[in-house]
């Protein structure tokens, strides 16, 4: 059976105490995928924590991967991360709003 968006949102809220979460279920994409037929889930979570200041990419995934330990695999299969900090998003959307403004 597949976890519920909200139950990894609340497991990593507990773990991860982010300012902002987004836990998107991608599970309807992979029908036929031979691991959907297990029951999990295939899901893509965007977490931006202070936690994350200072680690690698790497260092911030096993971060989310351990809160979500248990989960594995049997409720979920797949997951995809996007793993930022504060101020790293901020860029991210100073960057995109630079290259809107610029194209218009």
């Amino acid at each position: 059976m597949a976890a519920e968006p909200a139950q990894i949102e609340a497991l990593l809220r507990a773990a991860l105490s982010p300012s902002s979460i987004e836990v998107r279920d991608d599970s309807a994409l992979h029908a036929g995928h031979a691991g959907a037929a297990s029951g999990g889930g295939h899901y893509h979570v965007t977490i931006v924590s202070a936690q994350f200041a200072g680690s690698t990419r790497v260092a911030r995934h096993r971060m989310v991967y351990d809160a979500l330990r248990d989960l594995f695999p049997a409720q979920i299969h797949a997951l995809a991360v996007t793993a930022l900090t504060d101020q790293e998003l901020e860029s991210r959307e100073t960057s995109r709003d630079s290259s809107s403004n610029s194209q218009t």
